[in-house]
């Protein structure tokens, strides 16, 4: 579904991806793991083209160059961005969120509407008239997920969504990324949560300074010990 072939992307002058490769094959979570400042971010931004990729590297989704597009066309083509700062509006109502979100849905038989997300986060039903600005963190983390799934994408982007949220609500979250995969959407997701990862993931990659350090499989991760004391510990 998604190949990125040696992607190199700048901030100034400052190289922060060297030669990244990875692909997301459909109906799978691949989980791009790393510490803070290794680059998974910069990816993710770069593939929805917020941080253009230099050089001759190549970004491909369904067979279609994502190279010298707008965000706006990728958008269109199929993948939501769940970004680390969440974005929702915050002047605006959990309904008034999602319903702007919905303007620019893809058609899709049985696609999301907000009665399936209200479905899938009960608590927003209860909050879809607060602002996003009185929501708690973990509700909008879900509304940031919500906005994403109402667009109908074929992948997702996502970006920490653990982050700073107790274990109830990361385990909650966990449960609606397998949500997502069992209805045919395919996930990219950024992570140092190992475990929640390890719970979700098909495929596994470990970025460390802006390459690719490891990849394999769920099992493969599991037997690397010293890989993960190396690249991901605190």
């Amino acid at each position: 579904m998604l190949k990125v072939t040696d992607l190199h992307a700048y901030y100034g002058l400052s190289h922060v991806l060297q030669g990244i490769s990875l692909d997301v094959l459909d109906h799978q979570i691949a989980c791009l793991l790393g510490r803070n400042g290794a680059g998974k971010s910069t990816t993710l931004k770069s593939i929805m083209g917020i941080v253009p990729p230099r050089k001759d590297g190549k970004i491909t989704y369904d067979n279609k160059s994502l190279e010298n597009v707008s965000p706006e066309f990728i958008a269109r083509l199929g993948i939501s961005y769940v970004p680390e700062e969440r974005r929702i509006f915050p002047e605006l109502s959990v309904t008034e969120n999602l319903k702007i979100a919905q303007f620019y849905a893809r058609p899709r038989n049985n696609g999301w509407t907000i009665e399936k997300i209200r479905d899938l986060f009960p608590v927003l039903e209860k909050r879809k008239d607060s602002p996003g600005s009185h929501l708690s963190g973990g509700e909008q983390q879900m509304l940031a997920i919500a906005r994403a799934l109402i667009s109908n994408p074929e992948l997702i982007l996502m970006d920490e969504p653990s982050e700073g949220l107790a274990p109830l609500l990361v385990q909650t979250i966990a449960e609606t990324i397998k949500q997502i995969r069992n209805d045919r959407i395919s996930v990219l997701l950024v992570e140092q949560n190992f475990e929640m990862t390890v719970e979700l993931g098909n495929t596994f990659y470990i970025i460390n300074k802006g390459q690719i350090v490891f990849t394999g499989s769920r099992e493969d991760i599991q037997k690397q010990e010293e890989v993960r004391k190396q690249y991901l510990s605190v």
